[in-house]
């Protein structure tokens, strides 16, 4: 199968499908899908939980009720890259957290052999380049946002003896296609949203040799309602926005205990207050309230409303029933989660589908391109490598 037609099979079954996955959870107060209302009532909050974690047991337990999600499964299905690991010294991964440090080795044991020229793309203190320094790149420029990251890698590079050089630039502001050339080998881990795009267009535009890269947070930098790169994905009627393109990301490693603690204490706050406003405004559709720090969720709930309705404008009565809404929240949050899980089942989906956008808009450039997985999930999600190169 091709990209193309990869990408016309799984436009099609998202299409078909859109009523389990573009909508909003926080919108509902019962399930809307009549099919399904009696298998995710017949869950305990701990399954849901643990089928959530699991996107195979997505697949598995939505099968019966679902049309075509062999099919959609089968789509989202992506070959592993071939890898060759390099043995680095210990000191390569000074300041690097352990499961980066194995993303790193993944990522770079997935790229292809090359001694050309790195110019690496959002480096941060340029951890990926020093491995690629260390492996046999000729040089490697590491561009960066962030001026105090620059130095610090810079610091890294040369006490390691490093053949590294790194620029303080805006990718998105500043002119950068001065750093591309058709000889240099363009990698990216982990760039978000329109960072990643700004480096597709610059690379192909100087038709750089080799692009290797892992896209991530497709809808950080850009427009609410997201374009297409590729000709192919514009003629798709899928219309997405910033809550779909959120939806790719929500496939996650678990958390610590304590923080889906806060989790769930903070969505059953929100929830009960959004109960609470709607009883106080007659508005019936959901309205969000800033992101806080997430101590305001070790006080009470009464103090929460407090600072919500604050920052809505709203004056709560005093004899309001906290209780009640709280206990209205505890109930919502349960038809999210499940209205959730039902969205899940196209969360890869989503992803892959944007992924191939971004593979078809190199092949329109005359790339030979291949989208692969650089490592195991557990690791992170984040796990799809777009491989390009202009021979």
């Amino acid at each position: 199968m091709t990209l193309a037609e990869q990408f016309f099979a799984l436009d099609s079954l998202l299409k078909r499908n859109r009523q389990y996955w573009q909508c909003t959870a926080f919108d509902f107060d019962t399930l809307p899908w009549s099919e399904l209302q009696k298998p995710l009532n017949n869950l305990t909050d701990k399954q849901v939980a643990e089928i959530d974690s699991d996107q195979a047991q997505v697949y598995k337990f939505f099968a019966p009720y679902i049309n075509q999600l062999e099919e959609l499964e089968m789509l989202c299905e992506l070959p592993r890259a071939d890898k060759s690991y390099s043995d680095y010294p210990f000191w390569i991964s000074n300041g690097i957290k352990g499961r980066k440090f194995d993303q790193l080795k993944d990522f770079v044991s997935a790229l292809p052999n090359s001694t050309l020229p790195v110019l690496e793309w959002c480096a941060g203190k340029g951890h990926l380049g020093r491995m690629l320094a260390f492996n046999g790149a000729s040089e490697v420029h590491s561009i960066e946002l962030q001026s105090s990251l620059c130095k610090q890698g810079e610091q890294s590079a040369q006490q390691q003896g490093l053949a590294m050089r790194f620029s303080q630039v805006d990718v998105l502001t500043d002119n950068t296609s001065d750093f591309f050339n058709s000889d240099i080998h363009a990698v990216a881990l982990h760039a978000c949203g329109g960072l990643h795009q700004e480096f597709m267009r610059q690379a192909s535009l100087a038709k750089v040799q080799e692009i290797s890269f892992s896209p991530c947070c497709y809808h950080l930098f850009t427009a609410n309602k997201y374009f297409a790169m590729s000709t192919l994905a514009r003629k798709s009627d899928l219309n997405l926005t910033h809550r779909d393109l959120k939806l790719s990301l929500q496939e996650t490693v678990t958390a610590p205990s304590r923080l889906e603690k806060v989790r769930k204490t903070e969505l059953e706050w929100r929830l009960g207050f959004d109960a609470l406003r709607k009883s106080i405004t007659d508005e019936q559709c959901y309205v969000s309230v800033p992101s806080v720090n997430k101590a305001i969720f070790s006080d009470s709930f009464k103090s929460f409303c407090a600072w919500a309705a604050d920052k809505k404008a709203i004056l709560l009565p005093q004899d309001t029933d906290y209780e009640k809404f709280l206990s209205i929240g505890q109930e919502r949050k349960k038809i999210t989660d499940r209205v959730e899980l039902v969205r899940h089942v196209f969360r890869r989906a989503i992803e892959v589908w944007l992924v191939l956008d971004r593979a078809l808009y190199l092949q329109q450039q005359g790339y030979q391109v291949s989208v692969k997985t650089f490592c195991e999930k557990q690791l992170t999600p984040r796990n799809i490598l777009i491989l390009a190169n202009s021979n």
